[in-house]
């Protein structure tokens, strides 16, 4: 049986006059980490794309809505798949990941701008640019030019900008945008990064942690946990793959991951769930795979994800198309 919301999107797709009846929703993952496809869901009313070529990000905001950053700029989608606003062109391009906060009542959403070489914070009512992140030259590294792939933010306002697609150094800057210190290096050490792509702050330990994919650490994909002062903890899960973001939801973590695939862990950090895992060895990590080759249920390039308050996840691929979804979470049956 189909969920109220599968079948109010498919109703709102019928009602633009977008054919869905041959797409039906495909139910994946196990146990209480079981989620539904919703067919044509983020598709415009032809049923095309919405957003344009994807390499990005997703978040929501207090009021329930979904923001997808994409290479034109941001998305903003209602939770039934219409757009509702963007951001587009200048400073909203190129956001590779984005991490959503409130401040003194007002929302702003943080920014990693990888071609850009630089970290943004913008308000979400008005878009107004109020902090740039550019390479900290107190750091006496010397560095020609950033490429940052990921930003995340601690409860006192400190930021962390890490500089994923090239030296590999993570940068943390105070709420003002100073220059505090700097961890990390490139390598396939047990203390290096190569490729740190996505980090997020970890709120299921006490006193809060670093969360970090290491994507191409080597034999495979890694999760790394750091202290907020840049101390490395432990080498949390091995073998993901190549592990692009992370989103907490309570004691789980989504963790995308480029070869076609979404894990779910637990607080122990043990994958209990695996979503719209792709067989085929060369379209799961494939930018190229125009609409009209989509897999209801089958993802490639996983990039980002987010949960909202009911559990559910929308997710994000890596795709010259644009590719957004939102998967509705399955509720356990009783016994």
């Amino acid at each position: 049986m189909m969920s109220k919301s599968v079948v109010l999107s498919c109703l709102l797709l019928v009602l633009s006059g977008v054919p869905v009846a041959a797409v039906e929703p495909v139910r994946m993952g196990a146990g209480e980490m079981t989620f539904e496809t919703v067919p044509g869901w983020g598709l415009r009313p032809d049923g095309n794309s919405a957003t344009g070529a994807t390499h990005g990000g997703v978040v929501i905001d207090r009021e329930g809505n979904i923001y997808f950053s994409a290479h034109a700029g941001v998305f903003v989608f209602s939770p039934e798949g219409k757009v509702i606003h963007s951001y587009l062109g200048g400073d909203y391009t190129n956001l590779h990941d984005i991490e959503i906060r409130e401040e003194d009542g007002e929302e702003y959403i943080y920014g990693a701008r990888n071609n850009d070489a630089e970290g943004i914070k913008f308000r979400i009512k008005g878009g107004e640019v109020v902090l740039r992140l550019r390479f900290p030259e107190e750091s006496g590294l010397g560095l020609k030019r950033m490429s940052p792939t990921a930003i995340t933010v601690a409860a006192n306002g400190d930021i962390y900008l890490s500089d994923g697609y090239a030296s590999n150094y993570i940068f943390v800057y105070d709420k003002n945008g100073k220059y505090l210190r700097h961890f990390g290096k490139k390598g396939n050490g047990t203390q290096e990064f190569n490729t740190a792509h996505g980090m997020t702050i970890d709120t299921r330990y006490e006193p809060n942690r670093l969360l970090i994919c290491d994507r191409n650490h080597q034999p495979k994909g890694r999760l790394v946990h750091y202290d907020l002062e840049g101390n490395f903890i432990e080498e949390v899960i091995t073998g993901l793959g190549m592990p692009c973001s992370l989103s907490i939801n309570g004691d789980f973590v989504s963790v995308p991951d480029l070869h076609g695939r979404l894990v779910i862990l637990d607080k122990t950090n043990t994958i209990i769930s695996v979503l719209g895992n792709n067989p085929d060895r060369q379209n799961g990590p494939n930018f190229n795979i125009p609409q009209s080759e989509w897999l209801e249920g089958v993802f490639s390039g996983t990039h980002g994800s987010f949960w909202d308050k009911e559990g559910n996840l929308y997710v994000q691929d890596w795709n010259v198309s644009g590719r957004v979804r939102k998967l509705v979470r399955v509720p356990l049956q009783p016994n």
